[in-house]
């Protein structure tokens, strides 16, 4: 008896230490990540947009940081998306492309050897959701509900249309059935941008007793261009562009979705007991395949790897734990967003993670760049790029290398690869050894451009 309660005293003080290590239910925060589709990086009014007005995002970023240069991890859709549900670049498990829709492929999705972030969130005592766009796999095996979700609703490829009553095409992609937890919804009315903002407040009344993760993945602006009346007539007189105009209404639906979400959470009194991430996908497509986003001074846009197809709007707000207002410019990457959560959470990632706990950072807490380097690879090795403080390497198919100063020069139009050959050359090697880590895509890209600056998304969008 007396050796049972020595032992006992003794363990006591080891079993305190590590109640530390793992925080309580009852203090972990409630996580959301927010992820516009295609927004142009100049797109909304905390990043100098003058035409479109956002004021509940704008809203979000006054009352938390602005990552001035806060980066996606590819410059189109899926890829980005199997980034940030892991934490991992994308590239070290072959999801380099856009998956094919097709509910029989069983090789195009996020792998199941990668343990997916809503899983582990799971583990930790989470409630989970997910809301939008998935575009991480259709077959069955890639469902979200199979990926560590217990709520679901919306639609499992990359692109839909946008007004219920257009839904009369099941087979077809951007025709596919809204679901609820797997099941096909009969939908006759609404628009999705805004279900999907009220799908998220009926999700945090359902867990505001916490914790919870939302993953809020609106297809919004994407393709199809298709507004309500009321928000086209808001920006009737103000943009004279008939693709903008109608680009600029979605923002302006989506704007109002996030305010609904967010006032939802001060009613709830969970603002600070909730950490919101906002990101956009990639930068806003351009070209043939614009749909009226600007990207402002950056050059390029989706599907390229200079600024405008990776840096995006990125704000992060947590309310009474990080300041109010503040601009963070050491360069960050969404899967900083998928590593912070797990911290936050205790939870225990299966494989090595790729991003960092930006908590500390942003607080002052640490003073050093969270990252030495932050690497893009598309298409399989057609297009790269490395950025290491200020200075960036792209490298492109058949191309000379090409260095830019960012610091100077956010709009990279001054190569320095003649006159910095010892940069050209740290970047390179930093470029092969993060290379020599990679596998190659496990399924194809789907269409290239003519000119091998690398791929693109399967198709142009289907128009109504």
């Amino acid at each position: 008896m007396k050796l049972t309660l020595i032992t006992a005293l003794l363990l006591a003080p080891l079993a305190a230490l590590h109640a530390v290590d793992k925080p309580s239910t009852a203090s972990k925060p409630n996580i959301i990540f927010i992820v516009a589709d295609d927004m142009g990086n100049a797109d909304t009014g905390f990043q100098g947009c003058k035409d479109i007005a956002t004021p509940h995002l704008d809203a979000l970023a006054n009352s938390g940081v602005r990552c001035t240069s806060g980066y996606v991890s590819h410059p189109f859709c899926s890829p980005t998306r199997a980034g940030l549900m892991t934490g991992r670049y994308q590239q070290r498990f072959g999801h380099e492309n856009n998956p094919l829709f097709n509910r029989e492929d069983t090789v195009a999705g996020l792998p199941l050897t990668e343990t997916a972030l809503p899983k582990l969130l799971r583990d930790a005592g989470y409630a989970t959701g997910w809301i939008g766009k998935w575009h991480l796999g259709a077959a069955a095996r890639f469902h979200p509900l199979k990926r560590g979700f217990t709520d679901t609703f919306g639609f499992l490829g990359g692109g839909h249309q946008y007004f219920a009553d257009k839904l009369t095409k099941p087979d077809e992609e951007y025709f596919t059935p809204l679901e609820r937890d797997g099941a096909a919804l009969e939908v006759t009315n609404g628009y999705l941008t805004t279900m999907f903002g009220n799908e998220a407040v009926a999700f945090v009344e359902r867990h505001a007793r916490g914790p919870f993760f939302l993953y809020l993945a609106f297809n919004c602006p994407h393709g199809p261009l298709q507004a309500p009346e009321d928000y086209l007539k808001r920006v009737s007189g103000s943009i004279t562009d008939k693709k903008r105009r109608v680009y600029a209404a979605m923002v302006m639906a989506q704007d109002d979705a996030v305010g609904t979400l967010m006032a939802k959470l001060t009613e709830l009194n969970l603002e600070e007991k909730t950490l919101v991430c906002f990101i956009s996908d990639n930068g806003g497509p351009t070209g043939y395949m614009s749909n009226g986003s600007s990207n402002g001074a950056l050059r390029g846009g989706k599907f390229n790897v200079y600024e405008g197809g990776i840096r995006v709007p990125f704000v992060l707000r947590w309310k009474g734990t990080l300041p109010a207002g503040r601009d963070y410019d050491e360069p960050l990457i969404s899967l900083d967003l998928t590593a912070t959560a797990l911290a936050l959470a205790g939870g225990e990632a299966v494989k090595p993670l790729d991003g960092v706990n930006v908590i500390p950072f942003l607080r002052g807490e640490k003073s050093d760049a969270p990252h030495e380097a932050l690497f893009w690879r598309s298409g399989g090795g057609v297009l790269y790029a490395v950025r290491s403080g200020a200075m960036k390497l792209v490298r492109r198919k058949d191309a000379q290398l090409e260095l830019y100063d960012l610091g100077a020069d956010i709009g990279e139009q001054r190569d320095l690869a003649a006159v910095k050959p010892d940069e050209v050359k740290r970047l390179e090697a930093l470029r092969v050894n993060w290379n020599a880590e990679l596998v190659p895509p496990l399924f194809p890209p789907l269409v290239h451009e003519p000119d091998g600056d690398g791929p693109i998304e399967n198709r142009p969008p289907k128009q109504p």
